[in-house]
């Protein structure tokens, strides 16, 4: 999922999205949402099992954009009158969480279903054009400018913290048995801790929104050539990438 700027000028952004049920899950627990309009991106990846994953992931997209667009209406944000921050964001993400463990105490075959979430937001109305970054779990944000590709997000997963507190190397990290346990997630426990951050944005600038079954199956090498190789076609990027994931193994699913 990408949100490119034409001009620094006009603020102009187009963006793309694509998931794929990858080669060896059962079903597609990924979701996304493409808002050009608003200038919102968001993916996520489910968990919970066949029965609670597909259905977490869709209650947070979905949560999200009725909140964002009852703001905004069809226009962008900023003609509504509102000024996203830091805790409008949290605030999104703290009522998709709300919905989650409603529909699971409702659902109770649902219980313990929750989903990873990265949401990109674009400020429209600043002279300086700035993303605002919310996410929770370990589906990421890169950032691609002048072809070098950057990691915006830390992943909020038990071998991240081990590499940040020294016990591992990030090569050893890709072989441990607990790569796949994350520390947070939205809908799992009594709160939701999300971390927002914001960078400044040039004309040029691409932005990757994308859960592990990309990340997992592909380097930050190939990502960066892949998304350079097709900067003027969003929608064959993702296909490419998709692609790409799924020729390595496509162990999950990707969006």
């Amino acid at each position: 999922m990408m949100a490119r700027s034409k001009t620094a000028q006009s603020l102009t952004w187009r963006g793309a999205g694509l998931t794929d049920i990858g080669r060896v899950r059962a079903s597609n627990q990924d979701a996304f949402a493409v808002l050009n309009d608003v200038g919102l991106w968001i993916v996520a990846d489910g968990m919970g099992g066949h029965a609670g994953g597909d259905v977490a992931s869709r209650l947070a997209v979905e949560s999200i954009t009725k909140r964002v667009r009852s703001h905004a209406g069809t226009g962008n944000l900023s003609q509504a009158g509102q000024t996203w921050t830091e805790i409008q964001l949290c605030q999104l993400i703290e009522s998709a969480h709300h919905t989650i463990c409603k529909h699971a105490i409702e659902h109770p075959h649902l219980g313990g279903m929750g989903t990873t979430l990265v949401a990109a937001l674009i400020h429209r109305t600043q002279e300086d054009p700035v993303a605002w970054i919310a996410h929770v779990g370990d589906s990421r944000c890169y950032l691609v400018r002048k072809n070098q590709l950057r990691q915006l997000t830390t992943d909020h997963s038990l071998v991240e913290e081990q590499i940040q507190a020294g016990l591992l190397t990030r090569q050893q990290a890709e072989f441990s048995p607990v790569r796949n346990v994350i520390t947070r997630a939205v809908g799992t426990q009594l709160t939701v801790p999300t971390d927002v951050l914001s960078h400044p944005l040039e004309p040029g600038d691409l932005l990757l929104l994308a859960s592990d079954g990309l990340t997992r199956e592909l380097s930050d090498f190939e990502i960066a050539r892949i998304l350079t190789t097709h900067t003027s076609d969003l929608d064959l990027a993702c296909e490419a990438l998709i692609h790409a994931a799924n020729a390595n193994g496509g162990r999950d699913n990707i969006t």
